[in-house]
């Protein structure tokens, strides 16, 4: 009998250790390595990767606290008219807010200022970066029922809370940005229906922009949102009972407080002295929102220019949807996923492990359906330069989107369901028949067949120190 073996797969960069009987070399990663990464990624009771996203939100708000209160000294929240005579010589002899003048103050005349001033942002937006990835780890290894649901229900709530906390921080410098995220919140406040006025005069103290907006939004930034994130932080907080109760150092303490400030030394983010002071009536082209906020942004501006009349009242859709109604549907929607997902996926069983993405198809599904329907609208945000760089007419770029915001996650979730299924199809088929080893058999009459290997069973979590069985601590018991 003779066999025949296909070649072609990759080498690998890792230690080789011979296998048990003298067998092949079996390739494990090196030992450094191992403890580095075992060290980072320490075990949960629940899900280790959703526990490192959490700790990276919570040491990047740590670090946006830090760096904040390192700001609060330089910065003034008036929106009083003062002549600019500093460093930066562009904007010499130009009128503009304290507010404005002290960030430009801070950033140029304030050693390490300019620093401080970027790391502080970007440590907001890796924070909600960090939220989403942890929810999504969760939702797709479906761990948000039972005794998990309160953990789930304080990281969504956490969601919108952080986005607003570092939505807050863009509109402190009273620049074109801010001015711009003023008159959308003005628009989306003035489409609420009967007391939209009413909010917007109580909110900026008269007719808007006013002159206390950046005042009253700068406690709500220091010390409103920050007291409340932290609160649903600890309350987020539960020690794990599989290692001992001592202090330990977190190697991804220093990694992420490291990674943020070399993100603020070489990454340039918010530089407001190249938008200029804000001024009423004024926009800035091509201007765009954080990460964060790009669906919103997007949302509103492939939204048609719908608008009813009820008694005698202007309501106002095209802003009223895509500000209000979807954003809180979506929230929540996921808030109360965990009551509706034993329902849609038709599973009833008890679960004491994560799940894999492809075993809960329906889930997975969903889940692919919503990311491609946010994508799709935080791409339409940037519709005017995808238009002028590719180029393309903005209104045909408008109206693709508004197309592909209806057909994308129908499409998405047929695509990921199909694809989950046959996955399990074919696990279910490799269990039956074993897998296929890539070496053909030629038997004693001529024919050909392929050698297949029993499948081991999937183990995607690590399953920590193995303990002894009962037999073999009976054998070396002694008698």
């Amino acid at each position: 009998m003779r066999t025949f073996t296909r070649t072609g797969r990759g080498s690998m960069t890792t230690e080789q250790q011979a296998g048990p009987d003298g067998g092949p070399a079996v390739k494990r990663p090196a030992a450094g390595t191992r403890r580095l990464v075992h060290a980072a990624l320490r075990r949960d009771p629940e899900d280790r990767w959703a526990a490192v996203f959490g700790r990276i939100a919570v040491y990047s708000f740590i670090v946006a606290v830090i760096s904040g209160v390192l700001l609060l000294p330089f910065f003034r929240p008036s929106m009083a008219t003062v002549v600019y005579h500093g460093s930066y010589r562009l904007l010499d002899g130009i009128p503009m807010s304290q507010a404005y003048r002290s960030v430009l103050a801070t950033s140029f005349d304030v050693r390490g200022g300019l620093l401080i001033r970027q790391v502080h942002h970007w440590s907001a937006d890796v924070f909600v970066a960090a939220i989403c990835l942890r929810l999504l780890r969760v939702f797709f290894r479906g761990r948000f029922s039972g005794r998990a649901l309160p953990g789930w229900l304080i990281w969504v709530a956490l969601l919108p809370l952080g986005t607003l906390a570092a939505y807050t921080g863009t509109l402190l410098p009273d620049d074109m940005l801010s001015g711009g995220s003023l008159s959308v919140i003005t628009g989306v406040l003035l489409s609420v229906p009967v007391i939209g006025t009413h909010l917007v005069f109580w909110i900026f103290g008269g007719a808007p922009p006013g002159h206390q907006i950046i005042g009253r939004d700068y406690w709500v930034h220091i010390l409103v949102l920050p007291a409340l994130t932290g609160a649903l932080l600890l309350a987020s907080f539960r020690p794990s009972l599989r290692w001992p109760r001592r202090l330990r150092p977190d190697p991804l303490l220093p990694f992420v407080c490291a990674v943020l400030v070399l993100a603020g030394t070489l990454a340039q983010i918010n530089p407001v002295w190249l938008i200029g002071p804000y001024e009423p009536g004024g926009i800035s082209a091509g201007a765009v929102p954080d990460w964060y906020m790009g669906f919103l942004d997007g949302a509103l501006r492939i939204m048609p220019a719908w608008e009813l009349s009820v008694a005698g009242h202007p309501l106002a859709l095209s802003v009223l949807i895509p500000a209000l109604l979807v954003p809180g549907a979506f929230f929540t929607l996921l808030a109360a996923y965990p009551l509706l997902d034993r329902r849609l996926t038709g599973d009833q069983g008890l679960h004491h492990v994560p799940d894999r993405p492809r075993g809960a198809a329906t889930r997975t599904a969903v889940g692919a359906a919503g990311i491609t329907f946010y994508g799709l609208l935080w791409a339409a945000a940037a519709n005017d330069q995808i238009a002028d760089h590719l180029p393309m007419d903005v209104y045909a770029v408008t109206w693709f989107f508004r197309i592909a915001v209806l057909a994308g996650p129908p499409l998405a979730y047929t695509i990921t369901q199909r694809i989950c299924l046959g996955l399990t199809a074919r696990e279910r088929d490799e269990a039956d028949h074993g897998r296929p080893t890539g070496r053909i058999v030629m038997s004693p009459d001529g024919g050909f067949s392929e050698i297949t290997e029993p499948v081991r069973p999937v183990r995607e979590e690590d399953p920590g120190p193995s303990l002894p069985r009962a037999a073999d601590m009976a054998a070396r018991s002694p008698q």
